[in-house]
């Protein structure tokens, strides 16, 4: 069919304003913040429902037209770089929250709501919902990817935080997951299924999610030493010691000279850690006072304290804005992010060995992570049009993730598969591979769901 043919039909579906193919609007559509080549899309449909990408999906599989679903374009390892000769559904405009149950902590929003602001309307009740990347993501991305981020240490993933879905089928199919019942014993876990599986399955047009009461009050602080090691030891006598620690977070020193610089700030330029308490006054200066007597008995160090909102928020800001104080660095740079994970228990050793192929790359390449539950970042520089460099930074990307294999762990902790990590996902997922692209074959026997991503087929 040709393809003035499937525009028609898509404009008559959803008017000149929800499907658009000027230039401009498919060159936003054509990336994400991954260093992957863009890639343009035919055109970019803006549902406002989940019938109407039901419809979008019947009439491409009707054509055979590949589909990849866009929310805020954040991902980091080509998620939402749409294949050639495909049209994207931008999941924006579906950005309501439909239901709120405080009574039962949970809630129902639309795909292209996105957590900050799925947060501001959540405050007034007195309830947030946990998960944080860092990025002002869309739920239904972060559900696709698996998200989590610096509170995951606490509150875990949103593989914890998803009660339900809805999804639309690859031959437009509206179905619903789940329930908002804390447990179900009832049949196959589909919720699970579909989160994680980066938009190769189904779309999803809304979340059902569960959520957190604000806790009474909270503390920030940095915590720097003279080692690196001792920053990770410190991480791993808190988590044995069972304190309930809301956030922590690591910088090498290349990570602290770049958001000093990025974000005007003058922490010392040493390995630091980011922490957060959360709870009663009572239960906080109870953490505090353990975690500073253990620090202490690893190496004097130096402690300080966020003593207000403004800087408990600047001190996170600086953290979440690692990436782009990073990309600050080296003006016409692209960074390659890689962000490996482990059993804790190995997080020392797997570190120090990044650092040390990092030292003998000859990149710039700091180190961020989210330690506390094993998964650490690192974000290598690499010079625009430089080949040289770039064979580097893949040389460097692949020792890294080697490493983080042969220490039991994962190729990825929370940035996903996409285009970047699938032949690490061979290596790590073994015979079980064939069984996701039966899967795949079965869920969508044309591939035209995000083609290209996690596997090859």
């Amino acid at each position: 069919m040709p393809y003035s043919h499937i525009l028609a039909q898509l404009n008559q579906l959803l008017g000149d304003k929800g499907c658009k193919h000027d230039k401009p609007t498919c060159t936003e559509h054509s990336k994400d913040e991954s260093w992957h080549a863009p890639q343009l899309p035919l055109a970019v449909c803006y549902p406002q429902s989940a019938e109407d990408v039901s419809q979008i999906v019947r009439i491409c599989n009707d054509a055979n037209i590949a589909m990849t679903a866009f929310g805020a374009g954040t991902s980091v390892e080509g998620q939402s770089i749409p294949s050639a000769n495909s049209i994207v559904i931008d999941l924006s405009r579906m950005n309501k929250l439909l239901n709120l149950w405080p009574e039962d902590l949970n809630c129902r929003v639309e795909a292209g709501m996105t957590r900050l602001t799925l947060n501001h309307l959540l405050k007034p009740h007195g309830l947030f919902f946990p998960i944080d990347p860092g990025a002002d993501a869309t739920l239904g991305g972060m559900c696709a990817t698996r998200a989590s981020g610096t509170n995951a240490v606490r509150y875990g993933t949103m593989k914890q935080n998803v009660l339900g879905l809805t999804v639309v089928t690859a031959q437009g199919e509206i179905i619903h997951t789940g329930t908002r019942a804390k447990k179900s014993s009832a049949g196959y876990d589909l919720t699970s299924l579909f989160i994680g599986s980066e938009g190769t399955l189904g779309i999803i047009t809304d979340v059902t999610l569960s959520l957190q009461g604000i806790p009474e009050t909270h503390a920030a602080a940095t915590l720097n030493f003279s080692q690196l090691r001792h920053c990770v030891q410190l991480v791993i006598q808190i988590l044995q010691y069972g304190i309930p620690i809301a956030r922590i977070e690591l910088l090498d020193e290349a990570g602290i000279t770049a958001v000093n610089r990025y974000k005007q700030l003058e922490l010392p330029v040493k390995p630091t850690l980011f922490l957060e308490f959360a709870g009663t006054k009572l239960q906080i200066e109870e953490q505090i006072r353990t975690v500073e007597s253990i620090a202490d008995g690893i190496e004097p160090c130096n402690m300080q304290w966020a003593e207000n909102e403004e800087d408990i928020n600047r001190l996170w800001q600086a953290r979440h804005h690692a990436l782009y104080a990073a990309k600050a660095m080296l003006p016409n740079c692209d960074v390659w992010t890689t962000d490996v994970c482990v059993p804790v228990s190995q997080l020392e050793s797997c570190i120090l060995d990044t650092q040390t192929y990092i030292h003998s790359s000859g990149l710039l390449a700091p180190i961020v992570g989210h330690v506390g539950d094993g998964n650490f970042h690192v974000l290598i520089l690499i010079p625009q049009n430089d080949s040289s460099a770039r064979g580097c930074a893949r040389e460097l990307n692949d020792r890294i993730i080697e490493r983080a294999l042969q220490s039991g762990g994962t190729c990825t902790g929370e940035h996903g598969i996409g285009l970047g990590k699938k032949r690490w996902l061979m290596e790590e997922a073994g015979a079980s591979l064939n069984l996701m692209k039966a899967l795949k074959n079965t869920m969508d026997p044309k591939h035209l769901l995000n083609p290209g991503k996690l596997f090859d087929l």
